[in-house]
């Protein structure tokens, strides 16, 4: 089997109404999707959540040349061999190793985006073409994975303690855990949204708080103490963007409360530094943003064997099967309460995965198992 063509679809829906985290609005929902086709007619799906959309879509036309010809069964190669392209290489640069020049530096966290939609795709075909679903071809068996719904984002002319019926709601709809916004107002009113928010799912349910980092190491102590009366299960993203593995350590050995990261890590090289800090009681890796689903399964394995818990960020229909085949090392795979959050991914994908109860339940469906309408694909092209 060769592959002989890639085909990249730029996506966008607008929300209803701007939704912020701690650090950014949200006003519109993107995804690129990504199919990767072969000479012997099997189709792999692969997707990108992050961008810019137009410069990561440039990339991939860029380096579809590369995969024409190759062995899509062997995503280990393609992996390293398109990983090379982000560094200086041996000889120099130049037309005679069949790849581009290395990309600037500046371009290198959109390549790895781009490289994120490939090696999801390759996977999907691996599955196809042994006719599994790939928490199979991992060695899992569950075929029900517990996931936590997110919600609570900050929206302008909303109460800010809205998001205790919004929470409640999704523990209505079968959720055993969720995932409070966080961060973005005074310490004194994001206690009040939380305690809002404990009263009202009960004292059962788990509750995470995602901060989208917006303290530095006292800030986070601080704040971690004001809420640990509210029994929280993690602290997501708790630290400003430029502070470090030791940073986290040193918030870590005072917080009241386990520390969770990773997902806006590029590769398994920060990330394995975090882990190695011992300041992470949860990894975050998200396959669909940076590197794909093989580097998501490098940080899981390494995650397993420090003793870190494996709770992969978003697109649970992809990152359930590794949370399937890794058992105990992981936690859940997580989603939403409110499909409007995900309004692409609810409109284009069914099949594979599917949501109730608190679970995601996969399919026997090979690869992802996902069926793409291209209708709505065709309706949400920029």
């Amino acid at each position: 089997m060769k592959i002989t063509d890639m085909r990249v679809h730029p996506l966008t829906a607008r929300f209803d109404k701007v939704r912020w985290t701690a650090h950014e609005p949200f006003d519109t929902a993107q995804l690129v999707l990504v199919e990767i086709r072969t000479d012997d007619g099997l189709v792999g799906i692969g997707e990108i959540s992050t961008g810019p959309q137009a410069s990561v879509c440039a990339l991939l036309d860029m380096i579809a040349p590369v995969l024409t010809g190759l062995d899509p069964l062997a995503p280990e190669e393609i992996w390293n061999r398109l990983f090379a392209v982000t560094v200086p290489r041996p000889g120099g640069s130049g037309p005679w190793d069949a790849r581009p020049p290395p990309l600037p530096r500046n371009q290198r966290p959109q390549f790895m985006a781009a490289m994120a939609g490939i090696d999801i795709a390759l996977w999907d075909l691996r599955g196809k073409a042994a006719g599994l679903p790939v928490f199979r071809l991992l060695g899992g068996n569950r075929t029900d994975v517990f996931t936590y719904a997110v919600g609570g984002f900050y929206v302008e002319g909303e109460s800010p303690l809205a998001c205790a019926d919004e929470l409640a709601s999704f523990v209505a709809d079968g959720f055993r855990a969720v995932k409070l916004k966080t961060g973005a107002l005074s310490l004194k009113d994001e206690v009040a949204r939380v305690q809002a928010v404990r009263a009202a799912i009960g004292p059962d349910v788990l509750l995470m708080l995602d901060m989208n980092a917006p303290v530095d190491v006292e800030g986070c102590i601080r704040f971690a103490r004001a809420v640990e009366r509210y029994d929280i299960f993690w602290l997501e993203e708790p630290l400003h963007w430029y502070l470090q593995p030791s940073d986290f350590a040193r918030a870590a050995a005072r917080c009241p409360i386990p520390l969770a990261h990773g997902e806006r890590e590029w590769h398994r090289f920060t990330v394995r530094e975090f882990i190695d800090s011992g300041a992470l009681g949860y990894v975050q890796f998200d396959c669909t943003r940076h590197a794909g689903f093989s580097e998501a399964l490098r940080i899981a394995h390494y995650a397993a064997m420090k003793g870190v818990m494996v709770a992969p960020h978003t697109a649970a229909h992809l990152h359930a099967h590794l949370v399937s085949a890794l058992g105990d090392a992981a936690f859940a795979a997580e989603s939403v309460g409110d499909p409007d959050m995900h309004p692409i991914h609810h409109r284009i994908f069914h099949g594979g995965a599917q949501y109730r109860d608190g679970r995601v339940h996969l399919t026997e469906a090979p690869g992802f198992g996902l069926e793409v309408d291209w209708r709505a694909v065709e309706a949400l092209k920029g």
